[in-house]
């Protein structure tokens, strides 16, 4: 399993990252965890723009789904003719959701370039990954997703505030790539997003091997939110970054 991140900005793309994107490979098979806004440039430079086999989207803010309208366009305008369907997982109404973002006056270019699954909890099955989706504590219907294959699991928490979801998701995770939008401070919204320290917190009580901050916010100071992680966490704690590839074997 390999986990290439293309995009790891947080709420909006950054000088340096798309917004949340992040492709996943195995046995010639490549899925997308989301395709945020400015996501899909950036794929191009380590997938082929039409060898992506599906798409699973965690929920429904454009910072993890909204460039699903740009690859409508490349997908049914193609040169030679559009492009088969391919399957997009996400939370209920998102073909709704999608269609409303392409153009003001909804029509069938969206569902003509992708076959909607209407995502729920527990374990699907796309291509060699056993999926198990569970609810995040996040404003919109959010999945966290533990994707296993050939003995190796990783976990990606989407978008959440404190979760004992999150932990039993990640439990022995090899890899948890959990977001760290928010720095500790006073008055904090429950039930949006987590600080590094709580990433780090959630990464120790599932007893994952190594966590990957992702889901940071431009304006944050990232090493702030990397040294509060490793003092919660005693595994190896890196920041994503856009272009960054992990073999999982």
């Amino acid at each position: 399993m390999r986990l290439t991140v293309i995009g790891c900005s947080g709420s909006f793309p950054g000088p340096d990252s798309p917004g949340s994107c992040y492709l996943v490979e195995a046995e010639g098979f490549r899925l997308l965890l989301d395709l945020g806004n400015g996501a899909l440039g950036a794929l191009q430079r380590y997938c082929g723009l039409y060898d992506v086999d599906a798409i699973c989207l965690s929920h429904l803010h454009a910072d993890h789904c909204l460039d699903l309208c740009s690859y409508t366009v490349a997908r049914l305008y193609a040169v030679g003719g559009a492009r088969p369907r391919i399957p997009v997982y996400g939370p209920a109404g998102t073909a709704d959701r999608m269609t409303r973002a392409y153009s003001m006056e909804p029509g069938p270019e969206v569902r003509a370039s992708f076959d909607f699954v209407t995502l729920t909890p527990g374990s699907h099955q796309i291509g060699p990954f056993q999926v198990t989706a569970e609810h995040m504590n996040h404003p919109v219907e959010t999945f966290g997703l533990r994707l296993e294959q050939a003995g190796r699991r990783l976990v990606y928490s989407a978008d959440t505030g404190e979760s004992a979801a999150l932990t039993s998701l990640a439990r022995d995770a090899d890899l948890l790539l959990c977001e760290a939008s928010f720095l500790d401070g006073p008055d904090l919204p429950p039930d949006m997003h987590l600080t590094g320290r709580q990433a780090g917190e959630h990464a120790a009580r599932a007893g994952a091997e190594r966590l990957l901050l992702t889901h940071l916010v431009p304006w944050n100071d990232s090493g702030r939110s990397l040294a509060d992680a490793s003092q919660a966490f005693t595994g190896a704690v890196t920041l994503a970054a856009s272009g960054q590839v992990f073999d999982l074997g």
